[in-house]
């Protein structure tokens, strides 16, 4: 793997636009990011008066010089700011990405935004987590749609699969019997990325625990009830959930005669 240096190894041709440019059906901007900066609480710049801004940062290719530098963008009092950071050279995105918010952590052009007082989160992490999956159309909730709707799926949005109980699918395909929930890492206790915590142990194992529980319940209410249920982690790459989904549904379905298109999609 090249590692940083003098850029010898594109002197006689350009950087591959996987070293830079952001394939299609790849994860949320914003996900890319926080895994980028090592979590979403890396990623601030202090702006003064205890005011902070999240961070992101872009990768140019520069065709002349057949160089890719790094720049560190945010908004201020409703203004674009940027500044460079410095010249990357590996041979994938996500590792120039990671290269490059260690440089601006080195450089001091970002820090870590503390917890508020009021917070009950037990760190940063935890809080971004917190208030990233509270609510209905997270990004990775978004990113399955879309991939799932170009696909020429069509589904109905927080809805329950039967009404006689009181729980709402993020996806649901109603003639094919199935629902996807797109479970958030930590309110749903992620056997990757969940880390107990540490302020108010006892009230969030009880609640994670809680959740836990009620996912299983819910599976097998609706398992019994002859819907396949789906869940995503929302660490999932949402193109390999979306091919999931897909591959599920399609098997599910009975052939479609030859030159009959009516039924797909729908």
């Amino acid at each position: 793997m090249p590692q940083i240096g003098d850029g010898g190894h594109w002197k006689e041709r350009l950087p591959p636009e996987r070293a830079y440019k952001r394939r299609a059906g790849a994860i949320a901007p914003a996900l890319e990011q926080d895994r980028a900066a090592g979590g979403r609480s890396h990623r601030s710049v202090a702006l003064g008066g205890g005011r902070y801004a999240r961070a992101s940062i872009t990768l140019r290719l520069y065709r002349r010089t057949r160089r890719i530098r790094a720049y560190l963008r945010w908004s201020q009092d409703g203004e674009t700011q940027e500044r460079y950071i410095c010249e990357v050279e590996r041979d994938s995105r996500k590792e120039n990405l990671a290269e490059a918010w260690r440089h601006a952590r080195e450089k001091g052009l970002v820090t870590e935004e503390p917890l508020p007082p009021e917070s009950t989160a037990s760190s940063p992490e935890v809080r971004a987590s917190m208030r990233a999956n509270r609510g209905k159309d997270t990004g990775p909730e978004l990113a399955l749609r879309s991939l799932l709707y170009s696909r020429g799926l069509r589904y109905r949005v927080n809805a329950r699969p039967l009404a006689g109980i009181r729980r709402s699918a993020d996806l649901v395909f109603t003639r094919d019997k199935v629902a996807v929930f797109v479970d958030g890492c930590f309110w749903h206790g992620c056997p990757e990325h969940y880390r107990p915590a540490t302020r108010n142990a006892d009230f969030w194992r009880e609640k994670i625990e809680g959740n836990r529980a009620r996912d299983a319940e819910t599976t097998e209410k609706l398992s019994a009830a002859g819907w396949t249920v789906i869940r995503v982690w929302e660490h999932e790459d949402p193109a390999a959930a979306a091919e999931r989904v897909d591959q599920r549904i399609r098997r599910l379905r009975p052939p479609v005669a030859s030159g009959d298109a009516s039924a797909v999609g729908r």
